[in-house]
């Protein structure tokens, strides 16, 4: 008995049809330009070129850096003459050489925690090159700048305690420290500016906006190291409709006592936002490059909503689009507003834009860049 079930449990049956069925499923061909997944080899000497080519076939983040690194690249390649001249071209925009000089206008955005870390030593060599057109920014994006050119910003720990900072009179961005008498030679330096300003509106008519203001301390700071220094001198202008939260706000709130009378006009500088895009006028084309999320993301879209769209985006940070931000929201949400372009290739990398930004840089601006006659 026992040998006849033996034989009967060896016996072959066929498998279950459900089962081979369901795991078994015939797969189409893959396209033969199909990408390969496929990392770095760290045999022989380092190739560091090679490594961030390896990232687009790598997977996951690392794919959309390589995709980031792309796009940025497009942007920088782009001239007007690979474009055809048609019938309705300008008269004036019909000669080669003119065609050839006229490059994707590039917006930069970035929100301030980037200032306070060594990201802004990329910013300022971006400025400071002219290889970008419009930034946008907020309030601390601005002040952490010109505070770094009087004091340094430290590295601390994220897991310090908020309480015992607060009691030594420091100040935690993350994992970095902002000793609080920062602020307070901040506060000496900008108080006598905010007073020549306020005398120049009263005494000679100046108005001022956000990006004017901006300007000006550039020039005030006059330190090679200021992100805003090389703005100012290279008249690259940079827009923060959201001035008044932060440092500057604080001092401004304070000057409004000490002094009364300044103002700033915000709508002069919305106009003067809107206008970096719509003037850019089809087939020339613009693109953006946007690290964080928050008001720079916006208002730098917002502004290319008046054109239907930027040609090129890039956007680098970790939020996530289920809660409806727009910090989070993917470029396709962006594309349903027309602040990017229907037929546009945006890539958004979900990574810290102070791992990312600074590689990206590496293998567009620094290697591809062509300076500006």
């Amino acid at each position: 008995t026992t040998r006849a079930l033996n034989a009967m449990s060896s016996a072959p049956v066929s498998t279950p049809a459900v089962a081979t069925d369901a795991v078994l499923v015939k797969s189409v061909e893959m396209p033969a330009d199909a990408t390969r997944v496929r990392g770095y080899d760290f045999e022989g000497p380092l190739d560091f070129d090679a490594l961030m080519q390896a990232m687009t076939s790598t997977g996951y983040q690392a794919t959309s850096l390589g995709q980031a690194v792309n796009e940025v690249n497009r942007m920088l390649s782009w001239r007007l003459s690979d474009e055809p001249v048609t019938d309705a071209t300008d008269p004036d925009e019909r000669d080669e050489e003119y065609r050839k000089s006229v490059r994707t206008k590039i917006f930069l955005g970035w929100t301030s925690n980037l200032t306070s870390s060594g990201t802004r030593e990329t910013l300022k060599y971006l400025c400071k090159n002219k290889m970008v057109d419009v930034l946008c920014t907020t309030a601390g994006g601005v002040e952490e700048d010109f505070i770094k050119c009087m004091k340094p910003t430290y590295v601390g720990d994220f897991a310090l305690r908020g309480k015992d900072l607060r009691l030594q009179g420091l100040n935690r961005i993350g994992n970095l420290i902002q000793p609080n008498a920062n602020y307070c030679d901040f506060e000496d330096w900008i108080m006598p500016i905010l007073d020549a300003m306020l005398k120049e509106q009263n005494e000679l008519g100046t108005k001022w906006t956000c990006s004017s203001v901006i300007k000006r301390l550039g020039l005030e700071i006059n330190d090679e190291d200021s992100i805003f220094y090389w703005a100012a001198k290279n008249d690259i202008p940079c827009y923060c409709p959201a001035l008044t939260d932060g440092s500057i706000g604080d001092m401004l709130y304070f000057h409004s006592y000490k002094n009364p009378g300044l103002v700033i006009d915000v709508v002069a500088d919305v106009r003067a936002m809107n206008d970096e895009s719509i003037k850019v006028q089809r087939p020339k084309k613009t693109g953006i490059i946007i690290l964080g999320g928050g008001v720079a993301k916006h208002h730098i879209c917002n502004s290319n909503l008046m054109r239907n769209g930027a040609d090129f985006a890039v956007f680098v940070n970790t939020a996530q689009e289920f809660d409806g931000s727009d910090s989070g929201a993917r470029p396709d949400e962006a594309v349903s507003w027309g602040k990017i372009t229907m037929d546009a290739k945006p890539v958004k990398c979900y990574v810290d834009a102070t791992i990312a930004f600074p590689l990206i840089v590496a293998q567009t601006f620094k290697k591809n860049f062509v300076p500006r006659e």
